[in-house]
């Protein structure tokens, strides 16, 4: 966590264009059936391992990762970063209601930063243009952005260009636990890397998203089986 924040300040402060992907199992799955979210994962400029699958998996494929970057933690540790730098803020996503509440809960937790401008989740490809120029307009260090998972990183990796934000970073259900409409899961589970039940528990619609957890314990095992028969012998 400490390295990407390091990492992604220094993208601020120098402006370089960033969209971060906070990589889960559910994500990672959806890239291995969708070419145009796997061409947007293979586009962001940087992807941390935001669900406890995917370090689970890097370590199996013998890549292991220091620890995992949840895409909730990150983003306040972005926040608190720029409440000692000044920086503006754009949020984007969920219901007029929810970013609403959002936008003021976050004022009030953060006081030093600008919250720029902040725009609901439900508009289509026509408006596009349109939510682009305000956006731009605000002149944001930070945009972080809560729409589905089918939508959230193609559409920032196709307009991240024309948005010109240093970070722009997809955050999910975010704005939803900050609103206080959802809580997040117990610290215990948070310790146990169970977070996706506790979800679950809450949420039983999301049944349907959770069947990708299998599939992608499979997949992972299988390329670790390929793996090492294709391994050389030395």
């Amino acid at each position: 966590m400490a390295d990407t924040v390091r990492f992604l300040t220094e993208r601020v402060d120098n402006r370089i264009l960033t969209h971060v992907i906070t990589g889960n199992p559910i994500m990672v799955m959806a890239a291995i059936e969708n070419p145009v979210y796997d061409q947007a994962m293979r586009a962001a400029e940087l992807v941390v391992p935001d669900g406890t699958g995917v370090v689970w998996a890097a370590s199996r494929v013998g890549q292991p990762v220091a620890e995992r970057v949840a895409g909730y933690d990150l983003m306040h540790e972005l926040l608190r970063a720029g409440e000692t730098r000044g920086w503006r803020v754009f949020l984007l996503g969920s219901s007029q209601e929810v970013i609403e509440e959002t936008a003021k809960r976050l004022k009030q937790q953060y006081p030093r930063i600008t919250i720029a401008g902040y725009r609901n989740g439900f508009f289509g490809p026509e408006q596009d243009e349109e939510v682009i120029a305000q956006v731009r307009e605000t002149k944001p260090d930070l945009l972080f952005v809560a729409r589905s998972v089918e939508t959230q990183e193609p559409w920032l990796s196709r307009h991240k260009s024309a948005l010109d934000v240093p970070i722009m970073m997809g955050v999910g259900g975010s704005f939803d636990v900050i609103a206080g409409v959802v809580k997040r899961a117990p610290v215990v589970f948070q310790r146990l890397r169970l977070e996706w039940f506790y979800r679950l528990i809450k949420q039983p619609t999301r049944y349907k998203r959770m069947l990708a957890l299998p599939k992608f314990a499979v997949k992972v095992m299988r390329d670790k089986e390929n793996v090492t028969k294709h391994r050389p012998s030395t």
